[in-house]
C-alpha cells in the first residue's frame, strides 16, 4: 500500500541557548504537532500513532509525552527512536513502513531535540569512594579505538579524500548564502517564542572562515573549523504520513509528496560519514532511478567534508542538494536533523512538477546511514 506525506512542518532552528533555549522538547514537537494537523484539518482522534526521533533526551518517551501535551487521545501510543542523527528520518521511515503495511491510516513522524535543555549526564560510580563521572556522549561502539570524536573523524576524512579546509569553507560559505537567500520562505516554519526564522545563517565570507582556528583532530590545510561543523541547536518537525485511503479526506493544504521507499544501512564506525553513501545507492536500485534522475536532494551538512564526500559518493548534481541552504548554516539539532531534512524536501517539491523524484539522506555516529526517496 501507498504512503504519502500529507503535511508538513517544523519550528525555526535555533542554536544551543538561543530563543528556544528554555523551552522543553515535549513544548516545541507540541508546538509543530498541532500546526501539522491543523495543515491537513485532520483531528487528533484521527491520528493512529506517533514516531519521534529524539537523541539527548537520555530516556523516558518524549514522544508519548509530546503526544499527550498536544492533546491526542489516550489510546493513541507513541514511540520514540533514537539513532542518534539519523533518528529523525528514521521515524518517517517506520511510519511509512506502518502506513505501507495497513497498520495505520495516519501517522504523525519526525524528531525534536534540545541541546539547551539536554539532562546532565552521569555515570553512578562502581566503588562507595568514587564520584559520578561526568561524560559528553556515550560510545556509539564497543570498540574505545574505533569509537573517534566526530571533529576529529570528519577531519580524517577530509585528509584521506583530499578535501582541504578551503573547499570545506566554500561549501559552508555557500549553505549560508542558499539559507539567507531562503529565508523569506517561511511557509514551513511554526513560529515559537518569536523565532520565524534560522537564525545561524550569516553573511559568511572566505575572510571570516580564515580567521577561525583549526578544531582539535585536524590540521591547516584540511581540518574543521566553526564554519564547517553545524552548531548544536534546538528544534522539531514532523510530518504526516497518510495511507491513500486516508489522502481522501485531507485538507489541501499542499501537495501530497508520495513516498517511495527507505532504507537503512551500516558502514565502518570509525568513517560515520560515508555511511549514506550505500543507504541511498540501495534505495535507487531498488526503485531504478539514477542519481542524475533526482529533482532535489537534501543531505544531511553536519560536516563540510560529510556532506560534500556524500554529494561525490551518491553522484548527485550539487545544484539540486540543499537549494535552501543546508545544516551548516541552521544547526544540528540532533533527533529533528533527519526530519528537518524531510520538512524542507516536501517544501521543495511543492515547485515542481509531478512526477520529481526527492531524496533525504543522512549519517550518524556509529557508522549508520539512512535515505529516503519521495515523490511529487
Amino acid at each position: 500500500m501507498p504512503a504519502y506525506v500529507a503535511s508538513a512542518c517544523r519550528t525555526a532552528v535555533v542554536p544551543r541557548d538561543g530563543a528556544l533555549g528554555r523551552i522543553e522538547p515535549e513544548e516545541m514537537a507540541d508546538t509543530v504537532v498541532r500546526a501539522l494537523l491543523a495543515n491537513a484539518g485532520v483531528g487528533p482522534e484521527e491520528v493512529d500513532d506517533v514516531v519521534l526521533g529524539n537523541a539527548l533526551y537520555a530516556g523516558g518517551n518524549p514522544a508519548r509525552v509530546a503526544a499527550l501535551k498536544t492533546g491526542l487521545p489516550t489510546e493513541i501510543p507513541a514511540i520514540t527512536i533514537d539513532t542518534q542523527c539519523c533518528s529523525g528520518l528514521d521515524a518517517v521511515i517506520q511510519a511509512a513502513i506502518q502506513v505501507g503495511s495497513g497498520e495505520a491510516d495516519a501517522v504523525v513522524a519526525g524528531g525534536v531535540e534540545s541541546f539547551s535543555r539536554a539532562p546532565i549526564r552521569q555515570r553512578r560510580p562502581k566503588l562507595p569512594d568514587e564520584a559520578p563521572q561526568t561524560y559528553d556522549r556515550p560510545p556509539f561502539t564497543p570498540w574505545p579505538d574505533r569509537d573517534p570524536d566526530m571533529i576529529a573523524a570528519a577531519a580524517t576524512l577530509a585528509r584521506e579524500l583530499r578535501i582541504t579546509r578551503a573547499a570545506q569553507e566554500a561549501f559552508a560559505i555557500e549553505s549560508h548564502r542558499r539559507a539567507i537567500a531562503a529565508r523569506e520562505q517561511n511557509e514551513e516554519i511554526v513560529v515559537l517564542k518569536g523565532a520565524c526564522h534560522d537564525s545561524f545563517a550569516r553573511r559568511l565570507s572566505t575572510g571570516i572562515c580564515r580567521r577561525l582556528p583549526v578544531l582539535p583532530g585536524g590540521d591547516s590545510v584540511y581540518g574543521c573549523t566553526a564554519a564547517t561543523v553545524a552548531v548544536e541547536a534546538d528544534a522539531a518537525a514532523a510530518v504526516l504520513v497518510v495511507s491513500e485511503r486516508r489522502l481522501t479526506s485531507i485538507r489541501a493544504g499542499g501537495r501530497p509528496m508520495r513516498i517511495l521507499g527507505g532504507t537503512r544501512r551500516g558502514g565502518d564506525p570509525t568513517c560515520p560519514a560515508l555511511a549514506p553513501i550505500a543507504a541511498t545507492h540501495a534505495v535507487l536500485r531498488r526503485f531504478g532511478i539514477a542519481a542524475d534522475g533526482l529533482t532535489v536532494a537534501e543531505i544531511m551538512e553536519a560536516f563540510a567534508v560529510q556532506a560534500m564526500a556524500c554529494i561525490d559518493g551518491i553522484g548527485v548534481d550539487p545544484a539540486i542538494v540543499n537549494r535552501g541552504g543546508g545544516a551548516l548554516a541552521r544547526g544540528h539539532p540532533i533527533g529533528a536533523s533527519g526530519a528537518i531534512l524531510m520538512v524542507r524536501l516536501w517544501h521543495e517539491l511543492q515547485n515542481e512538477p509531478a512526477g520529481a523524484v526527492g531524496l533525504a539522506t543522512i549519517a550518524a555516529a556509529g557508522g549508520l546511514g539512512s535515505a529516503l526517496l519521495v515523490e511529487s
